[in-house]
């Protein structure tokens, strides 16, 4: 059995870049029937994105289907309307006020759907700020997680576009507890999750910090830790990650590294009274594991079950033995144009299991824009003649 238990929903996806394109992608991992709606006659522009965004389209749109629909023109709007009809949800996350210059805002689209439940991605929910146009890193900034992750006087964004993903899984939650009442109440209704929200969500643990030790947050890297060992140690031939969290571990630990006069420095006895002693202790404990090359520490912390990890990069994840074991690894065309043919690549698949089912997998590649343009528009009542009709004016473009 696989693991589709939204088979069944129908959802029109309008969007570009990470945030919308994410949370279309978790409602088709999970079965729904999700068009994109890509803007005709050029499509989607993350398509044609370069550098580190290269990889965006082919990251975000597996299990999608394409229609390529030109809504600055009337047989364009008026098609979408009808298309609306056959709906469960729609994704947006448009620039604000965008959806309803094309005519396709909540308003008009509920109008031919009363049950229709629409998704919002903004930059910001209502508010003073609401006007503005705001990125993923822009809000990083605003909302301190640019402050927090860089070193003292150096904020610096965090390596992936974790507030646009973030937003994005607000946002199917906010859609599925809509949906939820609509089987109550029969009706849709809009939901909307933001960018700089979803920034400030992140903040809590250290406004809470703020308040409960009267002391400024820290950047992470000068932070006071909650946990004595918590360090990158460089090696004889490389790095790791330990992080000892509890005074079971630190027996462990310090047993499994012969690290006796440590056991029984009093000092020592907990973790609070550790986490006072990080002065001397980890420059102590650098020393000591310097010395070591990196398989042999891996080793003994794994006989200790302590947390440890090399320093990874991305590309190690093509090859990770835990995600090849358990489904966690997709295989996706990584070409813009999609389609089924040319190169595949090993991608993430969706951070969840069902146990009495497999993963979320891959039922369609990205699409070519406008793919599926007959197929959506006959399944929405269209006859052959009028998607001709459309297709002839270029109201709806299909790639080569």
């Amino acid at each position: 059995m696989s693991a589709t238990p939204l088979a069944g929903l129908k959802v029109f996806e309008f969007s570009h870049t990470v945030m919308g394109p994410t949370a279309g992608l978790l409602l088709a991992d999970l079965g729904a029937d999700v068009v994109k709606v890509e803007p005709a006659p050029r499509g989607d522009h993350t398509r044609g994105l370069g550098g580190f965004a290269a990889g965006f389209f082919a990251a975000f749109n597996r299990n999608k289907r394409s229609l390529a629909l030109d809504l600055k023109r009337p047989e364009g709007r008026a098609a979408m309307l009808r298309l609306a009809a056959t709906a469960d949800m729609v994704v947006e996350n448009y620039g604000p006020g965008t959806m309803d210059r094309l005519g396709c805002g909540y308003e008009a689209l509920a109008q031919v759907n009363p049950r229709l439940v629409y998704l919002a991605l903004k930059g910001y929910l209502p508010g003073p700020y609401a006007h503005r146009p705001a990125l993923d890193e822009v809000v990083q900034f605003q909302a301190g997680l640019a402050y927090m992750t860089g070193p003292p006087g150096r904020p610096l964004r965090a390596g992936a576009s974790i507030i646009d993903i973030l937003g994005a899984v607000f946002g199917v939650v906010a859609l599925q507890a809509a949906l939820r009442e609509r089987e109550t109440t029969g009706q849709g209704q809009r939901v909307s999750s933001a960018l700089f929200e979803s920034a400030a969500f992140l903040m809590a643990s250290h406004m809470a910090g703020m308040a409960a030790t009267g002391l400024p947050a820290q950047p992470m890297p000068a932070r006071r830790g909650a946990w004595a060992i918590y360090e990158v140690f460089a090696l004889a031939d490389g790095e790791l990650f330990i992080g000892v969290t509890s005074d079971q571990q630190w027996t462990r630990f310090v047993e499994e590294f012969n690290l006796h006069e440590l056991a029984a420095d009093a000092r020592l006895a907990t973790n609070l009274m550790r986490s006072h002693e990080r002065s001397w202790l980890i420059p102590l404990l650098k020393d000591v594991l310097k010395k070591l090359p990196q398989a042999e520490v891996a080793r003994r912390c794994e006989r200790a079950n302590i947390s440890w990890s090399p320093v990874g990069k991305p590309d190690d994840l093509f090859s990770d033995a835990h995600l090849l074991a358990n489904g966690g690894l997709l295989d996706v065309s990584i070409l813009p144009a999609g389609g089924d043919e040319g190169p595949k690549v090993k991608l993430p698949a969706l951070p969840i299991a069902f146990a009495d089912r497999a993963r979320p997998g891959v039922v369609r590649q990205p699409p070519r824009m406008g793919e599926h343009n007959a197929a959506v528009l006959t399944e929405g009542g269209f006859s052959s003649a009028e998607i001709a009709s459309l297709a002839e004016t270029r109201v709806i473009v299909a790639a080569p």
